[in-house]
């Protein structure tokens, strides 16, 4: 199954009503920066968590670089939701200029 892809340039900068960035990172990677109103929920939890993510939206997934968003879409995509990953992940975003916003103890946000 091929999973559907899109590009940061792809991503509209302020999300349209029935849109969601759904951040699929460790708490960790969270922690230290992400994208303003993105919802969390690290991969390793979305089997015991997939009551807390909209199904009646698109759904842009993202991780670090893409290879977890990726299986995560295909998931979701296989469960009834609409789903596309986002290439390259918080680092294109980042590499975009795209918004972060968290950092522990006042440091500026960082994708790590």
């Amino acid at each position: 199954m091929t999973v559907p892809s899109v590009e940061i340039a792809d991503v509209p900068a302020q999300l349209p009503e029935g849109a969601v960035l759904l951040d699929v990172r460790e708490q960790d990677e969270w922690d230290a920066g992400h994208a303003p109103g993105a919802l969390h929920v690290p991969m390793s939890e979305i089997g015991a968590r997939l009551a807390e993510v909209p199904n009646d939206v698109q759904l842009y997934v993202v991780c670090r670089a893409g290879g977890r968003s990726a299986r995560v879409t295909q998931y979701l995509n296989e469960n009834g939701w609409e789903a596309v990953n986002v290439e390259g992940g918080m680092q294109h975003w980042e590499a975009a200029g795209r918004p972060l916003e968290g950092g522990a103890d006042g440091m500026a946000p960082e994708v790590i």
